[in-house]
């Protein structure tokens, strides 16, 4: 049978939330909403895979769920939730910690970049969560995810075990009306000119929560003033901005800025040339600036008044965690049943 086209994305509670999870992530998700059934999950249960303060892990999950209604995403006709809630995302996670094989999770260059030489040490589910991840979609039979570049392996990780398990259990599938298999092979999202952001102080660097310095990033609670201070002491070279996207290669700092303009913009790294091209950073910087904060004032304000309000916060994941329990529900019983489980 065929599978309703779903979309399914998520955001960790960890850390500030930053331009890079907004252009690459959230702003993406509102613009989703009007063409595809969405749900937008808060994913708390991947944060724990390395230790987090418990009474920090509550408030950056309702930080989070409110940087998704701030921009623009509509809880009433998609879906907010956070993981924890539906026990459909362990369960499933479980039965493909049966399907997904070692030498799959081994090529995970995340775990490696996340778990560093102390390999030993890392959490289980540090290891094991791209199987997470692909329950995290395969719940919902989730048909699209707008992902960034380095999360595609784990999307392709979740078509391997959608395969695998179709394949598996084809017979019994058949049996029970799947023809087609349980699980659809979802389509990764990736577009746009700014779906990586880089960091202010490394043009070679991701925009991360985690680095130490906060001039490497602009977050998202960050006021009009320090919006602009960021921008301005974002590092660059001593070359005008070219008039060709050409003349970006090699200049990882420049590339990154046009980037985020353009993406703030709207429009493409080719149209920023066209009218910056030949301008100084000295000339580019406060333009950039005052764009990050026409664009980013109205989220920023938004946030604060929905931070200052935890009873709505906490209902719009209540009635989003219900929600998401009644697609996953039937979905996993299927699973349940394919594999022989009794009850």
């Amino acid at each position: 049978m065929p599978f309703t086209p779903r979309v399914f994305s998520g955001v960790q509670p960890t850390g500030s939330l930053h331009l890079g999870n907004y252009l690459g992530a959230i702003r993406r998700f509102v613009a989703m909403q009007d063409s595809y059934p969405c749900l937008y999950c808060v994913v708390d249960l991947h944060a724990i895979t390395v230790w987090q303060d418990p009474t920090e892990l509550a408030k950056a999950t309702r930080h989070v769920t409110a940087a998704f209604l701030a921009a623009g995403i509509d809880a009433e006709k998609n879906i907010v939730f956070n993981q924890s809630r539906v026990s459909a995302h362990a369960e499933l996670a479980w039965i493909f910690n049966c399907v997904a094989r070692m030498g799959w999770l081994n090529r995970m260059t995340q775990f490696k970049e996340k778990a560093g030489k102390d390999r030993e040490n890392a959490s289980v589910g540090l290891f094991a969560y791209p199987n997470l991840m692909a329950a995290d979609i395969l719940a919902y039979q989730a048909t699209h995810v707008p992902v960034g570049e380095d999360q595609k392996q784990h999307l392709e990780l979740t078509r391997d075990i959608a395969q695998k398990f179709n394949f598996d259990y084809a017979e019994r599938l058949a049996e029970l009306g799947w023809t087609d298999g349980l699980f659809p092979m979802t389509e990764p999202i990736i577009q746009g000119p700014a779906t990586r952001v880089m960091s202010l102080r490394d043009g070679a660097k991701k925009m991360s929560k985690s680095d130490v310095s906060d001039n490497s990033r602009i977050n998202l609670t960050d006021d009009a003033d320090t919006i602009a201070q960021k921008v301005r002491k974002a590092k660059t070279d001593p070359e005008p901005l070219p008039s060709e996207l050409k003349g970006l290669e090699g200049r990882p700092e420049a590339d990154n800025l046009v980037g985020i303009y353009a993406a703030l913009a709207e429009t493409t790294k080719e149209a920023v040339l066209a009218e910056h091209g030949g301008a100084m950073f000295s000339a580019f910087k406060p333009a950039l600036a005052d764009l990050a904060v026409s664009v980013l004032a109205p989220v920023n304000t938004e946030m604060r008044r929905l931070l200052d309000d935890e009873a709505h916060l906490d209902a719009v994941l209540d009635n989003g965690s219900q929600r998401a329990a009644a697609i996953a529900g039937p979905i996993l019983a299927d699973v349940k049943r394919v594999v022989g489980f009794v009850g």
